[in-house]
């Protein structure tokens, strides 16, 4: 995991600061994705792309247009939290790049493209991986208890409303969605 991290090009002062934070506090953290064994864990978000631009959901609690993710369950990669979250939230169904769509997320770990590190509320600080999926252009049908607003934003609108955290993230996006066969 901490390979992966470190190998990232940061797109921003932003992400630097975040990716080195990431690279010592997994040396740090004894069980770093396990949200209850320490303040300070690994979260996973997903940057779902698709025809109609990238879908984005207004989170319950912050009131800020986000991307999905959220924390890990037990025994679960980054990558499987993002992607499960990602359908959780927005009742789609998701695939990796280039993957053909599937019913679990890979065992080996997808492309990391981008990191954050970020208040999490409640006291805690989430080391956030994001991971870039693909979506149809189905509209999203978040279930009960979910972020009811969730919506494909184009770039620009997408860009307009990101918060200073994932703005650089949609513009990694929008490239690798330019190039994806």
């Amino acid at each position: 995991m901490t390979a992966s991290v470190a190998r990232l090009t940061p797109v921003d002062d932003r992400e630097a600061r975040s990716q080195q934070r990431i690279v010592v506090e997994l040396g740090r953290l004894a069980r770093p994705f396990n949200q209850d064994a320490d303040p300070i864990h690994v979260t996973g978000s997903a940057i779902v792309v698709g025809p109609r631009g990238v879908l984005l959901h207004r989170h319950k609690r912050l009131g800020m247009w986000l991307q999905p993710g959220g924390h890990l369950e037990p025994g679960e990669a980054p990558w499987e939290a993002a992607w499960r979250e990602a359908q959780e939230e927005t009742g789609l169904r998701l695939r990796w790049p280039p993957l053909p769509d599937v019913a679990v997320a890979p065992a080996a770990a997808p492309a990391l493209v981008h990191v954050d590190v970020h208040d999490g509320g409640r006291g805690h600080t989430h080391l956030d991986l994001r991971y870039l999926l693909i979506g149809s252009d189905a509209d999203p049908a978040p279930p009960p208890g979910e972020s009811p607003e969730a919506r494909w934003c184009g770039w620009d609108e997408a860009a307009g409303m990101a918060d200073e955290a994932l703005a650089p993230a949609l513009v990694i996006a929008r490239t690798e969605w330019d190039v994806l066969p």
